[in-house]
């Protein structure tokens, strides 16, 4: 049977939000089969439960935000990417306030807390999202066209490619693709960064949005280069942080996902459009388990392999 998976020993990590700059305490715990991922905001004079689902998704300004009446948790995806990575089935993450911690603005300091604490398989089979047909969201046209997809797919992979007008992203790569069954989450998507411009920093600001914003968790680019001193992570790392964004995003649709995703300058709106879309349809999907691993997708069986 291919198993769901949790946590041997719970977790810690404190750290700063990027859009609150608040101090935040995250604590990642073993959590029973069939539980999910559910984000406790234990900080609020009765601890809140928020289980991630593709409509506990309230507000995708710049982030994923989850919520449960006026409990709230801001950005949450590249935990949850990290998850996704590493397939990680039930989770408790106590959080002391209302925003994940950015630590380095990439998943792979998440990725590193959950195999320090180790992956424990559990007696419960692990359910998939398999998609039967393409499913597919798109906003604007012409010069402002974006668009996300979902197609059936015997494993898990992604596409992106990004469009921006700036000569330090022009000068990249501005599409990839990661297969999970030939790639390696942890070694080619985790460390990818957040990134963004100066020329927006103050817009932002004054918005109340990336006042934990800074060198040692983004990538920060002027009118013409990055400004970082260590440069790129990766000659493509722009686009490998938006398909590290989107496997966390559709992640929150609650279980691991069997299908090609593909998309154009996409962002957190459209990801989670994508998903709400996809189950409108029940002929688009079904709800599928291995009892024999070995008819599995690739990628899916063996547990990630530390750094």
């Amino acid at each position: 049977m291919l198993a769901q998976r949790t946590l041997k020993s719970l977790t810690k990590a404190v750290g700063v939000g990027l859009h609150s700059g608040q101090r935040v305490e995250l604590t990642l715990r073993p959590a029973a089969p069939d539980t999910g991922i559910v984000f406790r905001r234990v900080d609020l004079p009765q601890p809140v439960d928020i289980v991630i689902s593709a409509q506990a998704v309230t507000d995708t300004r710049l982030a994923s935000t989850i919520s449960s009446g006026s409990a709230k948790v801001h950005t949450v995806e590249h935990l949850m990417s990290a998850c996704a990575g590493l397939g990680i089935d039930n989770l408790y993450v106590d959080i002391t306030a209302e925003e994940v911690p950015i630590l380095d603005g990439s998943a792979s300091s998440f990725v590193f807390l959950l195999q320090s604490a180790g992956i424990a398989l559990q007696a419960a089979p692990k359910r998939f999202i398999r998609v039967l047909r393409s499913v597919e969201v798109r906003e604007g046209e012409g010069a402002t066209a974006k668009w996300a997809r979902l197609s059936p797919y015997n494993g898990y992979k992604l596409s992106f490619e990004i469009d921006f007008d700036h000569p330090a992203v022009d000068s990249t790569g501005q599409r990839v693709e990661f297969d999970m069954s030939s790639g390696s989450y942890t070694r080619d998507i985790a460390r990818a960064r957040t990134f963004g411009f100066t020329k927006d920093v103050e817009m932002m600001r004054s918005n109340g949005l990336a006042l934990g914003g800074g060198l040692d968790n983004a990538i920060v680019m002027d009118d013409y280069k990055v400004l970082n001193s260590d440069g790129l992570r990766y000659n493509d790392e722009f686009v490998k942080h938006k398909i590290l964004d989107a496997m966390g995003d559709l992640y929150l649709i609650g279980k691991p996902l069997l299908a090609a995703y593909s998309a154009f300058r996409s962002g957190h709106a459209l990801n989670n459009k994508l998903l709400r879309e996809l189950l409108l349809h029940e002929d688009a999907y079904e709800v599928v388990t291995f009892e024999d691993e070995k008819r599995a997708p690739q990628g899916f069986a063996t547990l990630a392999r530390a750094w």
